[in-house]
C-alpha cells in the first residue's frame, strides 16, 4: 500500500502540475493576442492613417472570434468560416491601408507587424487548443489508480465495515485526480475554459472609441 500509494501520488502530482502550467500557458495567448490586437488598434491612429476601417474589422474579428472560435472542435480546428472570413476581412484592411503612400514607411510597417503578431497569435492559441492530455499520462494513472484500489481490497477483503471505508476512500482519491487532470487539459472545451476578458476588454475599448478618444 505505501509503495502503490506513493506511486500513483507523485504521478499524479507530475500530471496535474503538467497541465496547470499548461493551463497558465493558454491564459498567457490570450493576454498575447489581446496586446497585439490593442497594438494594432493605436497603430491605425496614427497620422495619415485612417483608423475608421480597421477599428471595424479588428472590432468584426474579435466579436466573431469569441461568438465562434472559443470553445470545442471550433477552437482546436480554426476553421470556423466566419470568423475565417473575418481575418481574411482583416488582413486586406489593414495592407490596403499601409500600402497607401501617404501613409509613410514607419507607420505602415507598425501597422503590418502589429497585424502579424494578431494573427501568429491566434496560430498559437489554435495549435494549443488543439492539444490532448498524453495518452501515457492517462495510462499510467489509470493503471496505478486500478493497482491501488484493488491492493486495498485485498487488505480490507473480508474486514470490518470501518476498515471497508479504506477502498471508499482510494477510490474517491483515484476518481477525483483523473477528474481533475482532465478538467484542467482542455482549457478550451472542458469545465475550465480559458478567460477571454482579454479580448473582451480591447472589444469594449474598441466600441467605446477608447483609441481614438472618443467618449
Amino acid at each position: 500500500m505505501p509503495t502503490l500509494g506513493a506511486a500513483f501520488a507523485i504521478f499524479a502530482a507530475l500530471s496535474l502540475a503538467s497541465e496547470a502550467g499548461y493551463l497558465r500557458a493558454a491564459e498567457g495567448l490570450v493576454s498575447d493576442e489581446a496586446a497585439a490586437a490593442s497594438r494594432l488598434a493605436w497603430a491605425a491612429t496614427s497620422p495619415r492613417v485612417h483608423s475608421e476601417p480597421i477599428h471595424a474589422a479588428l472590432l468584426d474579428y474579435l466579436r466573431i472570434t469569441r461568438a465562434r472560435e472559443w470553445r470545442g472542435a471550433a477552437a482546436a480546428s480554426g476553421d470556423d468560416p466566419a470568423t475565417a472570413h473575418a481575418i481574411a476581412q482583416l488582413e486586406r484592411t489593414v495592407r490596403a491601408e499601409a500600402a497607401r503612400p501617404d501613409v509613410g514607411t514607419p507607420a505602415g510597417t507598425e501597422l503590418l507587424v502589429s497585424l502579424d503578431s494578431i494573427t501568429n497569435n491566434r496560430r498559437a492559441r489554435i495549435a494549443a487548443a488543439a492539444r490532448d492530455v498524453p495518452t501515457l499520462y492517462v495510462v499510467t494513472l489509470v493503471v496505478s489508480g486500478l493497482a491501488l484500489i484493488a491492493n486495498s481490497g485485498a487488505l480490507v477483503f473480508r474486514s470490518s465495515l470501518r476498515t471497508s471505508l479504506l477502498i471508499v476512500g482510494a477510490a474517491s482519491v483515484v476518481g477525483l485526480s483523473l477528474a481533475l487532470l482532465f478538467a484542467l487539459s482542455a482549457p478550451w472545451s472542458g469545465p475550465f475554459i480559458v478567460s477571454g476578458h482579454p479580448l473582451d476588454a480591447t472589444i469594449e475599448d474598441l466600441r467605446s472609441g477608447f483609441f481614438t478618444g472618443g467618449p
